[in-house]
């Protein structure tokens, strides 16, 4: 008789789940019916601490089932009209507790990345140059533009910084923890480091994985 009892918290796991889960789905449910997005696909999922102001949702474009999770900050500037796009996310992207993006010019994520915890993705940089002024006085350097093709991780803390010009990480790529990317990779690198460095990369051509200079990788080298 015992077995045949039904048990909630069983089912449930921790009810203050079950009620953050509630919270969680009724505020992005909000979001979706009042934020003045310039597109957004269905089934968004943003946590409510997440930090995505109502003001800069015109400049920005999201998929279908992209998840925005716990104190993520999506952010923008200078907004000057109802076509000027700045933040581009894709169907399925995940973006991972108290990430950042950051964008003056243009941030793309493609369709399935995933940032990691704590990862940074700025198309700017501030100015410092006038060192006869405080450096929060001194505005945003100019910046360029960040592409993350399909498919591609950015693993934990990774920021990826473009201070001008544009910056692309190519399909299928691994951005690895703590790595400071400020320049372009291409397609399914391992990138790691800081600076950011090639470490491997995936030849399609030979079906093989190869390292920086381009030699063959064992399988046991692979980490």
């Amino acid at each position: 008789m015992p077995n045949s009892i039904h048990k909630p918290t069983e089912a449930f796991g921790d009810p203050l789940d079950l009620l953050s889960h509630t919270i969680r789905k009724l505020y992005s449910l909000w979001v979706s019916a009042t934020y003045p997005f310039a597109s957004m696909g269905s089934n968004l999922q943003i946590h409510p601490s997440a930090i995505l102001s109502r003001q800069v949702a015109p400049g920005i474009k999201l998929g279908n089932s992209v998840i925005i999770r716990n104190h993520a900050w999506i952010n923008t500037f200078d907004l000057s009209g109802p076509d000027d796009i700045r933040i581009v996310i894709d169907d399925h992207c995940v973006i991972n507790a108290q990430c950042v993006i950051s964008a003056q010019t243009n941030v793309h994520l493609e369709r399935n990345v995933m940032l990691s915890a704590c990862c940074l993705v700025a198309d700017h940089n501030h100015a410092y140059e006038d060192i006869s002024r405080p450096i929060q006085a001194q505005g945003l350097a100019p910046g360029g533009t960040i592409r993350i093709e399909e498919g591609c991780w950015i693993g934990h803390g990774a920021a990826i910084v473009c201070s001008q010009g544009e910056l692309v990480i190519g399909r299928n790529s691994v951005v690895a923890a703590n790595a400071l990317v400020t320049r372009s990779f291409p397609p399914y690198s391992v990138i790691v480091g800081n600076p950011a460095r090639l470490a491997r990369q995936f030849d399609p051509a030979t079906g093989t994985w190869v390292g920086a200079t381009g030699r063959p990788i064992a399988l046991s080298d692979r980490g």
